[in-house]
């Protein structure tokens, strides 16, 4: 004979409200604080912030023409060339970079450089310098 689980009511008889808190917190519908998702943007705020963050989460829109190019300062090339991470051939140093060189900082020495693109401050101080700018492929 299987055994049966005794009912709450059986269980709560002695317990005064029955689990309920008060009597007041049982009684009619104004206990519930609204059906389904109502008052989640007013007295079940604090509840959709830790349960469902997402539930406020904006998305906007995603510029789609929008691309993060790789950036170079002169000056760091120059830094690179004092620290002899580039290799001189004929007198020249030669970098390639995937991304715009830009013209803040100077050139001690000509340099052969290849990039994708450059501004036209960099193109005149690497031409004053000595050096040519390319095109990378």
């Amino acid at each position: 004979m299987t055994r049966r689980q005794a009912k709450r009511k059986t269980k709560m008889r002695g317990s005064r409200f029955h689990g309920f808190g008060n009597v007041k917190n049982k009684r009619g519908k104004g206990c519930r604080g609204g059906v389904g998702r109502a008052g989640l943007h007013k007295h079940k705020f604090s509840w959709v912030t830790k349960y469902e963050p997402d539930y406020l989460k904006r998305d906007g829109f995603v510029a789609h023409t929008f691309r993060d190019v790789p950036t170079m300062n002169l000056f760091e090339i120059s830094n690179l060339m004092e620290k002899g991470a580039m290799e001189n051939k004929e007198g020249k140093f030669h970098f390639e970079f995937r991304g715009k060189i830009l013209g803040s900082g100077g050139l001690r020495h000509p340099i052969v450089l290849k990039a994708l693109s450059w501004s036209k401050i960099a193109e005149r101080k690497v031409k004053e310098s000595g050096g040519e700018l390319s095109k990378l492929e």
